[in-house]
């Protein structure tokens, strides 16, 4: 897997995690509502349909996403590391 910037500085947030809230990060899910949402704004960029306030609200989901899946992804990591 290839690091990047983002890798790196994310690294030492699962090193100082116990298993339990390693756990807890890998199970980590959006709550039903704000999933909905993201589905009604991804459809909405998907047609061109967003407004400016509603671009900035999806491209922040969008990144947050990003960013949790790559910490979810060193979480699981570090979990295979402790067996």
């Amino acid at each position: 897997m290839q690091s990047t910037s983002l890798d790196a500085l994310m690294a030492p947030v699962a090193d100082c995690m116990d298993a339990i809230s390693l756990r807890a990060l890998v199970d980590l899910r959006a709550s039903k509502e704000a999933a909905e949402r993201m589905t009604w704004l991804a459809e909405r960029n998907n047609e061109g349909l967003l407004n400016d306030e509603e671009r900035h609200e999806y491209e922040s989901c969008v990144l947050f996403a990003n960013f949790l899946g790559v910490l979810q992804s060193k979480a699981r990591r570090k979990l295979a590391e402790q067996k």
